[in-house]
């Protein structure tokens, strides 16, 4: 069938809103899902502008949001007319997702960042020609068919319009804190960097106990905001030095963890700094940047450890709802970094997201959809 999708027709290009764009045949564990919104993250730029290796053309997208339209043969969970969000593919066979670590999926970057259907067939073409595709999903679309594994069902009482950065940025900050640094209540946790990501991290410092949740960053709105969502302290690092300042925060000890969503190699290494003796620092943003540590000083004499972490070690259908239902309580009120763009604005969403202008777009793909109906 042929549905609208914004193509990357070569590295660096801008994205284009073509309508004569065929999407793949359903296989019998597919659904077709009617987008009708998607977040704009810094991962589809990274992809945009060719910080890594794929294939082009390309359709981006990978925080979608829709409505199941049909489903395949072999699909158990989901049925026409449920409300989905779309996050990334694990193939839920090899030995990692088996011990219930799909991020770390064997064949993770084939699934998802290949271009291609994980049996190895385009997901879209164009005039005969292979468009690559992102996550298995490409949320930049009209209509998009996924795996049954690619989507979590939520409630149809919640605006889907808000949801689908839900199935990345927030579950990636949220999950860097709540399924990998595991703090516990008391500890201290500093968060460099406010967009989605890091603020996701913040509010789950908080939902954790965290006594101190530091947020660092150089915009005084984005600060402003951390504060409103609960970080106990924020230090602008434009005007001050922001390791002193946490240092000085935590009694001279610094913050038993860290968590890094910028991935500026000055502010990935002040993360590390910032740490107490026997912290922890996650970097985990999409960045073709490097670091200097300190073996000696830091990871021996200091005894603390740099990690990654992918998708915040999240299981989607578990961290997802948890994470909805936290919103519910009014302790993760991520939809207060949200801004709508139409769909064809998607060019200047992602140019407000770069600049910092918006902490979260979300392009509005059905704009004749109807929140609770």
């Amino acid at each position: 069938m042929s549905i609208k999708a914004a193509v990357v027709a070569q590295k660096g290009a801008a994205f284009e809103i073509k309508d004569d764009v065929e999407l793949a045949p359903m296989q019998a564990d597919d659904l077709q899902v009617h987008m009708v919104a998607s977040g704009v993250c810094h991962s589809d730029e990274a992809l945009r502008k060719g910080d890594a290796t794929i294939d082009y053309p390309i359709i981006l997208g990978h925080e979608g949001a829709g409505i199941v339209e049909k489903v395949g043969s072999h699909v158990q969970n989901f049925k026409p007319g449920d409300h989905v969000i779309l996050s990334f593919y694990a193939c839920g066979n090899c030995p990692n997702c088996l011990q219930g670590k799909p991020t770390q999926c064997l064949h993770y970057a084939a699934n998802n960042l290949s271009g291609v259907r994980p049996d190895g067939t385009a997901h879209f073409t164009e005039n005969g020609q292979k468009v690559a595709d992102m996550f298995d999903q490409s949320a930049f679309t009209t209509t998009t068919v996924v795996r049954e594994r690619n989507a979590v069902k939520v409630p149809k009482d919640l605006d889907l319009r808000k949801l689908g950065p839900l199935g990345c940025g927030y579950v990636t900050g949220s999950g860097t804190v709540l399924n990998t640094l595991k703090p516990r209540p008391g500890d201290t946790i500093a968060v460099f960097g406010t967009g989605a990501v890091g603020l996701a991290a913040m509010m789950a410092g908080r939902i954790a106990g965290c006594t101190r949740v530091i947020a660092v960053d150089i915009v005084p709105d984005r600060l402003k905001l951390a504060q409103e969502l609960g970080a106990t302290d924020i230090i602008n690092s434009k005007n001050q030095d922001p390791v002193a300042a946490i240092q000085a925060l935590t009694n001279g000890q610094g913050v038993d963890y860290a968590v890094d969503t910028t991935g500026v190699t000055a502010v990935m290494e002040n993360s590390i700094k910032a740490l107490a003796q026997g912290g922890v620092s996650a970097c985990i943003a999409v960045t073709p940047h490097h670091i200097d540590v300190d073996t000696w000083n830091d990871l021996c004499v200091g005894d603390k450890a740099v990690i990654g972490v992918n998708m915040g070690d999240s299981i989607p259908q578990i961290d997802i709802p948890r994470l909805i239902e936290f919103y519910r309580q009014g302790q993760f009120d991520f939809d207060k970094t949200e801004k709508f763009y139409d769909f064809a604005q998607i060019n200047q969403a992602n140019a407000d997201s770069l600049s910092g202008k918006t902490i979260k777009p979300v392009l509005i793909i059905d704009p004749d959809y109807q929140p609770g109906v």
